[in-house]
Parts: C-alpha cells; sequence; structure tokens
C-alpha cells in the first residue's frame, strides 16, 4: 500500500490503517507512528471519504431493521427525541449484514423516505419500532412489519435489536472517546 507523493513507509501506513480501524484518535496516533498530526488528519479524511464513497455505490440491502437515534448534546434532565442540542442519525441495518447510517435534519417521513427508498429494496421486509415517521411504510412498495417497545420487545423475527445493538455500540464507542477527549457531552 502506498499513498501517492507520500514520504511515509508502508509499515507507518499500515500502523496508521490499523489505527483508523481501532479508533485512535489522530493526535495519538500521529505521536505513537512519530509523523506530524496534520498529515494524520489528512490521512483519516481521505479514508474516511473513500469509504463513504464506495458505501453508496452499494446495492441496496433485502430487507432490514431501521430505527433512528441521537448523539451530542448536554444532558439536562431531557432525553431522547426531545432533548435539545442532540443530532438525529437514521439507520438501517441487513440482518446479519451490513450498516447504513446517515445525519438527519429531522426525523419527519419526508425526510426518511427517500433514505429508505435508496437503501433498501422495494419488496423488502422493513421492521421498525412504532414511530409515527414510519406509517408511511404501510402504504408503500415495502412489506413492514414494527413492534411497540412499550408492549414488548421481540416477536419472533419481528424485532429491531440488531439496530438497537448498532446504537448501543456506537455510543459506547462515542461516550469512550468524549470522555477520553474530557468533553461534557452525552448520548440518550
Amino acid at each position: 500500500m502506498q499513498i501517492k507523493g507520500s514520504r511515509l513507509y508502508s509499515a507507518q501506513l499500515k500502523k496508521l490503517l490499523d489505527f483508523v480501524v481501532a479508533g485512535v484518535t489522530t493526535r495519538t496516533a500521529a505521536e505513537l507512528v512519530g509523523i506530524h498530526r496534520n498529515f494524520v488528519n489528512l490521512f483519516y479524511h481521505k479514508l474516511r471519504t473513500i469509504i463513504a464513497y464506495f458505501t453508496d455505490l452499494e446495492s441496496p440491502f433485502l430487507h432490514g431493521d431501521v430505527d433512528e437515534s441521537y448523539f451530542g448534546g448536554v444532558r439536562k434532565g431531557k432525553r431522547g427525541r426531545t432533548a435539545a442540542g442532540k443530532i438525529p442519525v437514521f439507520g438501517c441495518l441487513e440482518r446479519k449484514g451490513k450498516v447504513y447510517t446517515q445525519m438527519i435534519s429531522d426525523v419527519r417521513k419526508k425526510t426518511l423516505m427517500p433514505i429508505i427508498r435508496c437503501k433498501i429494496r422495494t419488496d423488502s421486509i422493513i421492521y421498525t419500532d412504532h414511530f409515527k415517521s414510519y406509517n408511511a411504510l404501510d402504504v408503500s412498495e415495502f412489506k413492514h412489519l414494527s413492534i411497540n417497545h412499550s408492549k414488548q420487545f421481540a416477536e419472533e423475527k419481528n424485532h429491531i435489536n440488531g439496530i438497537e445493538n448498532f446504537w448501543n455500540q456506537a455510543k459506547r464507542h462515542y461516550k469512550s472517546l468524549m470522555a477520553f477527549l474530557n468533553i461534557g457531552f452525552i448520548c440518550s
């Protein structure tokens, strides 16, 4: 592996790639490899751009769990959708497959439906919770199964535990990163 015009050795580039996968910050990676942090910032940015490009080229999921979650903000009592300063993130998870996430401006039907149509094949089964924005799936080109979390979390194959687990892992990673950087953000 070699980056065009780079003076780094292959071993250094491999270490940087390992650090990206491990979630190591750019500053720490630069110190461990012994190079300037601006180069590491550029390397991380280019790698994320390449990953995003190829993720958008992938074929749509055959079926999947669909859910939204909220990241960031300072915790002052309210949690979830009503908390101020939170960034909504939408996610699709293909069962035993890949995950697609996207930051969104809001969680309204007109925002979510184009993403769902783009990322999940028509005539597929979509599993959701009872959030009102997903009601449009009942009359769309998808087979829609929803689970009411106030009553139960799973009914045979009807659940969204996969995407909920993904949010849990993402928030755990996010919290540990914020604690490492000593920033007072909290996820709900």
